[in-house]
């Protein structure tokens, strides 16, 4: 069976001749049925099974579907339905070391990316890099004559973190790709890093905060072009303890059926 699928229906791709073999070989399942929605000449077939009484349906389409479909992976859904960010405040040492690091970074960037623009970058930002970022967060907000609580709070989730990723959008000219698209993409990649954090074990929270998106501050601390501004800064280390199950959405007021 398998050398005259090979033969007559030479498009068919090797999981899918497996496939068929296997199941009128050993499943006793109509090969008939496989081609039921095809313009393939049924006879040939015919002529080369014994239908058994009991025939069951898959189509050909169906059969394909189901080769090329991914393995189900019931940790990952798991992971998914429970994943709970770690406040940055509550992150200590150790942290990552730089392999961890590259392959959070490798996942993070398994991201979709509509014309595959990679409209996005990364920037590790070590502790000491964080630390002069803090003092540039004060300078920036004592420049905006901010009250004495605002340049503390400016500073202070620099002044805490001891690893953190910069997630750097970088728009770039596509007749195609509109900009929005691109900033979604910079987006999902955030929210890749931070599930690719917790997936290996470590604290990690998603910030941002008004420095952010400070001209200034993004283009004096962080060599950023006018193309480029910040997604997102994911904070990394060793939790110190497990937040509580915070309210989450509500399904049934969000979700609409056609």
């Amino acid at each position: 069976m398998r050398n005259w699928l090979i033969k007559y229906y030479p498009y068919l791709d090797e999981a899918v001749v497996h496939s068929i073999t296997y199941l009128t070989n050993f499943a006793r399942i109509s090969v008939f049925s496989f081609f039921e929605n095809s313009d393939i000449a049924h006879e040939k077939f015919l002529h080369q099974v014994h239908l058994p009484d009991r025939v069951t349906i898959p189509t050909y389409y169906e059969v394909k579907r189901r080769v090329h479909m991914p393995v189900k992976n019931n940790t990952a859904m798991n992971f998914l339905l429970t994943r709970r960010s770690r406040p940055a405040k509550t992150l200590t040492l150790p942290i990552p070391s730089r392999s961890e690091v590259m392959q959070i970074l490798t996942a993070g960037a398994r991201t979709p990316d509509h014309g595959k623009l990679e409209p996005w970058r990364f920037i590790v930002l070590s502790k000491s890099a964080l630390s002069k970022l803090a003092d540039l967060a004060e300078n920036c907000a004592r420049d905006h004559e901010l009250d004495e609580d605002s340049v503390a709070k400016a500073r202070k989730q620099f002044d805490q973190g001891h690893l953190a990723i910069a997630v750097v959008e970088v728009q770039k000219a596509s007749e195609k790709i509109p900009p929005i698209e691109q900033t979604y993409s910079a987006g999902a990649v955030c929210l890749a890093l931070l599930n690719a954090a917790l997936a290996s074990g470590w604290g990690a929270n998603w910030l941002s905060g008004w420095p952010s998106h400070d001209r200034s501050f993004v283009e004096n601390g962080l060599d950023l072009e006018a193309n480029e501004r910040i997604a997102g800064l994911i904070y990394l280390g060793t939790e110190t303890l497990t937040p509580p199950e915070r309210p989450r959405p509500n399904l049934e007021t969000i979700v609409k059926w056609l």
